[in-house]
């Protein structure tokens, strides 16, 4: 995540199956001015790691994809993202599709 910080030249990061944690990553992707589309698909990735990744998209404004498909996010974890999305203005894609929201998220 140090180098996602000073990153000026990638756009797109596909980290699936690495076991990603929400925490370092969200605070580089609150520096990161060139990511575009971010790839989180089966990182275990809990409502916990839901709340470090809301932070960061109220703050992040090039971030246009994330996918965090086939995680452990819960209704709780979508609440955050939800909060998240009333402030990020560059989000067009969220992909959530198997994880545990149930139809209260």
């Amino acid at each position: 995540s140090e180098a996602l910080k000073i990153n000026k030249t990638l756009i797109s990061l596909n980290l699936r199956y690495n076991g990603i944690s929400s925490e370092g990553l969200s605070e580089a992707l609150k520096i990161n001015k060139t990511l575009i589309s971010l790839n989180l698909r089966y990182n275990g990735i809990s409502s916990e790691g839901c709340k470090w990744l809301s932070e960061a998209l109220k703050i992040n404004q090039t971030l246009t994809s994330l996918d965090l498909q086939h995680n452990e996010i819960s209704s709780e974890g979508c609440k955050w993202l939800s909060e998240a999305l009333k402030i990020n203005q560059s989000l067009n894609s969220l992909y959530l599709r198997y994880n545990e929201i149930s139809s209260e998220g």
